[in-house]
């Protein structure tokens, strides 16, 4: 059983916040610190997070059909076959790209802008030739869909945003494309659960935040200069007109500054950026109380040696990870598998205090569990730091792949309970529970661990991965070569191919 000493805690940092929760009174005016560890602060109207894929397609349909000037996508992926909405009435479900078509010649004055990544013909689970050769519904003068090259070796362009007449965007883990839609019930026989050809694929879970205000603006002007960089397109601001933000989004915050915290490698003319890296471990630092993981991989030694150090002091906080059970593929077992189980294991060697949890979620199958696949990128640090994106806890994230992602941090109780209420959320959807009853248990013990043992007894649940209790073989040698922390091209190479290119268009 977990033990728990809190009241030292509780005694230092002060006053309570939301469910008997602290919040701490000696913390800095604000962690973000633009130039540093993110690019910009602006301010959201309204923020709401999107929990699977079934409330974000949702939603992003919903938005995309009130669009009258500039529907943005940028992504790892896309595929066009793709269902928003394989739940609506058979007559009115219609694919994303036909959808897109459709909207365009609705509306003389709309433009679709599509970037995708140039290797995603080769590594993504979409249709490959519909971005190599084109489609039907992509046979229109304001619709254009183009592959991104401009990138180091093996690295990807990873970030996820999608921005509608600068009003709204929506960042996060999700593509547009194959095996992304569920609902938070991860039935493991729902019928809607197919890919375009037909083909069943396994649960999946996923975040994505949507907000707008200025929040949106300026990612509506990264995804401009994203697409600048690529095509060497210059784009003009839309001028907002309208309020696209969907009725099935509730926001749980409003009037809240949004960090925006970017990766991307040093290319071309391009220094390096860092600044996703840079917030995460900062969050992680300021943790007191309880730290609350969802992420697809975890290979990070930077991130390893942040935890190590707050598992070994005696009032560091619980540290819980959520992840992806199984790897799938065997490079993907040998790299992001093998080394995630190795630096598990070095953190459970420091966890003195048993305050770390490693689970992956599952759900009844029958007389069988079925594993949920976690894609979600999230960290939330006490109740007062939030992060959503596309960045996982791996090096390649770090400073090779293009990132992007929205932090919070809350200076007021109404942000604060925001962000509290989202990790019991996510929790009480993994353990097949209430959210009160995670937010009842937290405050009856003090401890995020002890209220998730307490809760996690049903067929719904946790389960703890195995790199906790067994030993870990070595990680391969060279398996750093595929999850590296900076491009493997000389500065002097990367300049020649961009000019080149760039000469040459």
């Amino acid at each position: 059983m977990h033990t728990t000493h809190r009241n030292d805690i509780l005694s230092l940092d002060g006053r309570s916040g939301p469910s008997g929760r602290p919040l701490r009174n000696s913390q800095p005016a604000s962690l973000f610190q633009p130039g540093h560890n993110c690019w910009r602060v602006e301010e959201a109207r309204r923020a709401a997070i999107l929990v699977d894929g079934a409330p974000f397609f949702a939603a992003l349909d919903a938005a995309l059909r009130q669009a009258k000037r500039s529907i943005f996508i940028v992504g790892w992926d896309f595929d066009g076959r793709i269902f928003l909405r394989p739940d609506a009435p058979e007559g009115e479900r219609i694919a994303l790209g036909p959808l897109l078509r459709q909207l365009v010649e609705e509306n003389p004055a709309l433009e679709v802008r599509i970037l995708v990544w140039s290797v995603a013909v080769l590594h993504a689970p979409g249709a490959p030739l519909p971005l190599l050769l084109g489609s039907e519904w992509e046979k229109h003068p304001r619709i254009s869909l183009r592959l991104d090259t401009f990138h180091p070796l093996y690295a990807a362009h990873h970030q996820k945003i999608i921005t509608i007449d600068d009003t709204v965007a929506f960042v996060g883990g999700m593509d547009l494309t194959i095996d992304r839609w569920d609902t938070p019930r991860h039935d493991p026989n729902d019928p809607l659960r197919r890919d375009p050809d037909g083909n069943a694929f396994p649960p999946v879970h996923d975040i994505q935040m949507l907000v707008d205000g200025d929040a949106a603006t300026a990612l509506a002007a990264l995804a401009r200069w994203r697409w600048q960089w690529a095509t060497g397109e210059v784009l003009q601001r839309v001028r907002p007109c309208g309020d696209p933000w969907p009725k099935s989004a509730d926001a749980e915050m409003t009037g809240v500054p949004v960090a925006i915290a970017r990766t991307s490698p040093r290319w071309g003319d391009q220094p390096a950026v860092r600044e996703a890296a840079a917030l995460t471990l900062g969050m992680l630092r300021q943790a007191r109380h309880a730290i609350y993981v969802e992420a697809q991989y975890m290979t990070s030694r930077a991130v390893g040696r942040v935890l190590e150090e707050l598992l070994a002091h005696p009032r560091g906080p619980d540290i819980v990870i959520i992840m992806a059970g199984a790897s799938h593929g065997l490079l993907e077992r040998l790299v992001m598998g093998r080394n995630r189980d190795w630096l598990l294991r070095l953190l459970k060697k420091k966890d003195r205090f048993n305050r770390l949890r490693a689970y992956y979620p599952v759900v009844p199958a029958g007389s069988n569990e079925c594993q949920v696949l976690v894609h979600s990128k999230l960290i939330i640090v006490d109740d007062r730091y939030l992060r959503v994106g596309s960045s996982n806890l791996n090096n390649r994230s770090i400073g090779l792949d293009t990132e992007c992602d929205l932090a919070v941090e809350a200076h007021d109780e109404a942000t604060a309970r925001a962000i509290a209420t989202l990790r019991d959320r996510l929790l009480a959807e993994h353990l097949g529970v209430l959210p009160a009853d995670i937010s009842k248990w937290i405050t009856a013990e003090g401890s995020l661990v002890t209220a998730i043992e307490r809760l996690n007894v049903g067929p719904r649940g946790l389960r703890s991965l195995k790199a906790l209790h067994e030993d870990v073989r070595r990680p391969l040698p060279l398996t750093w070569l595929l999850d590296p922390k900076r491009p493997f091209e000389p500065l002097w190479f990367a300049r020649r191919r961009s000019h080149g290119s760039r000469s040459g268009a």
